[in-house]
């Protein structure tokens, strides 16, 4: 659409040059003469002549007219084109967004699409996890197709039951400021009161603020950049382990969590009966009761039981392997 509206541009600026230049060399008029002539022409005022016209000049006016005539057609045409064009796919948009967003069912919703929020994003779509974005003045028009983005203010409860809040599984937010991010979870709290809550705290003490809030967690960006430089300086072989069991896409290893449903064949076995490091390979690290509690490095006699969440560490398929066991839709090949 830029280029016809380029196009049509250039052609016009084409023809009132070249009647300008041709009034000039068949009349002898002077540039202000010979443009006002043109213009005048081509916009079929009917305004009489500046001069009177010689046959050659009678000549040219006609071509001039028949040239400006079709080229101020062709550009209202384009402009025309442009504008309906634009508005319906404006309206087709809004429509594609509002009935995927009315799709989303136990979803994500992350308040804020800056640095932070970008990332998160990112991590989510690459585990194939629904959510959409939120940012205040963002242009999601021209990201991906497969990004949900909402143009608004996150603190407006309007704008989370558009991202479907009431529907949502749970809620990140990461705006600029804790305040923002208090006055979000809040409101989100509020909307939907089981929902999974993390928020974003940049200043000491809001932390605990926020936890008041509802947030079901918080994290502080800069204690835990600041952990990491100690711990990479300190450790180095702890951290790159960490980071490269972690790390999105890793074929090699992978540290996932697995919970544990009713009907999974592992609940009621001990971790040296399921198998699990014997035959799959994997290393469970931890155990995380329905309780809350956490169970680290536990032993070969540790009982899984329905609602845990082992966090186990090893290759992806294996991994998968154990998720199909976890929720009984796989049994042990051995």
């Amino acid at each position: 659409m830029s280029r016809k509206f380029l196009l049509a541009l250039a052609l016009i600026l084409m023809v009132i040059a070249f009647g300008s230049v041709g009034y000039q060399l068949i009349e002898g008029w002077g540039f202000l003469d010979a443009l006002y002539m043109t213009i005048i022409t081509l916009t079929t005022v009917g305004y009489r002549e500046v001069h009177e016209l010689s046959k050659s000049g009678m000549i040219f006016t006609m071509i001039l007219l028949m040239m400006g005539v079709g080229t101020f057609l062709y550009a209202l045409s384009a402009g025309a084109q442009i504008i309906v064009e634009g508005e319906l796919q404006d309206l087709f948009g809004r429509k594609r967004l509002e009935k995927k967003i009315k799709e989303l069912k136990g979803h994500y919703i992350v308040c804020g699409y800056g640095r932070m929020g970008k990332i998160i994003c990112r991590e989510l779509k690459a585990e194939h996890v629904p959510f959409i974005a939120i940012e205040k003045n963002g242009d999601f028009h021209a990201k991906p197709d497969d990004l949900l983005g909402l143009s608004g203010d996150a603190t407006n409860d309007g704008i989370l039951r558009e991202a479907g809040i009431e529907r949502a599984r749970g809620l990140i937010s990461v705006l600029p400021t804790d305040a923002l991010n208090l006055y979000v979870v809040l409101s989100a709290r509020e909307l939907n009161p089981d929902l999974h809550i993390v928020a974003r705290a940049g200043e000491e003490g809001s932390e605990k603020k926020l936890l008041r809030a509802g947030a079901d967690k918080v994290v502080s960006p800069y204690h835990i950049g600041g952990l990491r430089i100690a711990h990479t300086i300190l450790r180095p072989a702890v951290v790159d382990f960490i980071e490269f069991a972690t790390k999105t896409g890793n074929i090699e290893l992978q540290m996932e969590e697995v919970t544990i449903s009713e009907g999974s064949k592992l609940a009621g076995q001990s971790l040296d009966q399921c198998g699990i490091g014997r035959e799959l390979g994997v290393i469970v690290v931890g155990i995380k009761r329905s309780t809350g509690e956490m169970r680290f490095n536990p032993t070969s006699r540790s009982t899984i039981k329905p609602g845990d969440t082992l966090i186990a560490l090893g290759e992806i398929s294996k991994l998968k392997i154990l998720e199909g066991m976890s929720r009984g839709t796989e049994s042990p090949a051995w």
